[in-house]
């Protein structure tokens, strides 16, 4: 199919931050927090911080991780029909830092005037804008740093002819949230993008290989990932978890249907976060990120809750990865 026409780009394109998070440490909180619950966990948020970043893109290359090759050669094969339902003259707004190689398709395709950036991460938010200026020096970028899983507002933005708003969910990253969570984001998505926008998200499916598969890899890369947010947590808390003393698990938890990411106590052990102390038994985990999967007909009813109708739905030839388009109404 033929893509559409595509207007030129200026030469240089304009590149702007907003700061919405709240006053305070939104990130002790939340860790203290989840380290204070009887199953311990940490928001999976935090896992992708600028380090965090660039090792999930190894570990998006990792042989048994099959979502990043598929989502591209989904992209690959069906560009022209994605840019014709999202429109060429759209503001993108894609949550999370927009590093992938799949960002970075996407863009080059629907070569849209206006990128925006959602993330909690304001390090990792500002080096992807600065990668993506490289690549694509026309491109006009707003990097808002705010918490996504919340309610949210975006400034509007003057100068940039817009036809209609698109958001974009790269990867599988609405499986990181319970399906109750992951409406709660597809209706922020709806409030963003108004009647008549679209969604663009990728979706693990329910049947055959999960993520898990790319997960437990005898390199360490995955692990290295995942032990990250404990040495993010002592670098900006000032936390003291020795990282030798915890290892990497990744299960699949049959009575929730989902792939579960922890990082396991080795031995019994005292950990101080923000001056509370936090005991851990041997075997001890804390979980650090869910992944659900959902079959093509799960998602679209997940997203018709959430106020989207079903625009289109493609897959790789294996089927181990499909993308929608999501239409507001």
């Amino acid at each position: 199919m033929a893509q559409p026409q595509l207007q030129p780009r200026p030469a240089q394109g304009v590149v702007r931050f907003y700061n919405f998070l709240p006053a305070g440490n939104l990130f002790l909180d939340e860790v203290l927090k989840g380290l204070s619950l009887p199953q311990k966990s940490l928001p999976s948020k935090y896992l992708y911080d600028a380090r965090g970043c660039e090792l999930f893109e190894k570990v998006s290359e990792l042989p048994d991780y099959h979502c990043a090759r598929a989502e591209r050669a989904i992209l690959r094969e069906h560009a022209g029909e994605i840019v014709k339902l999202l429109g060429a003259d759209c503001q993108l707004i894609e949550f999370g830092a927009g590093s992938s190689q799949t960002t970075r398709m996407l863009i080059e395709e629907l070569q849209p005037p206006l990128h925006v950036l959602v993330d909690i991460d304001g390090e990792a938010m500002k080096a992807a804008a600065d990668s993506l200026v490289r690549q694509f020096p026309w491109l006009n970028i707003v990097g808002v740093r705010a918490d996504y899983t919340g309610p949210l507002t975006l400034p509007e933005f003057v100068g940039i002819a817009l036809q209609k708003k698109a958001a974009y969910f790269p990867g599988s990253k609405l499986g990181h949230f319970t399906p109750e969570e992951a409406i709660g984001m597809l209706k922020l998505a709806r409030h963003l993008v108004g009647a008549g926008g679209t969604l663009l998200a990728g979706v693990s499916p329910s049947e055959g290989k999960t993520p898990s598969d790319g997960y437990n890899d005898a390199g360490g890369v995955a692990a290295e990932f995942n032990l990250n947010l404990l040495a993010r947590i002592n670098r900006e808390l000032g936390a003291d978890f020795q990282l030798r003393r915890f290892g990497h698990k990744c299960v699949r938890d049959e009575s929730m249907g989902r792939m579960e990411m922890h990082v396991e106590s080795i031995l019994a052990q005292i950990v101080h976060v923000g001056g509370v102390r936090f005991r851990f038994a041997e075997g001890e985990f804390i979980r650090t990120e869910i992944s659900c999967n959902y079959s093509a007909d799960e998602f679209r009813a997940l997203a018709q809750r959430a106020g989207f109708e079903h625009g289109q739905t493609w897959t790789d030839p294996e089927c181990l990865f499909s993308v929608h388009c999501l239409i507001a109404v």
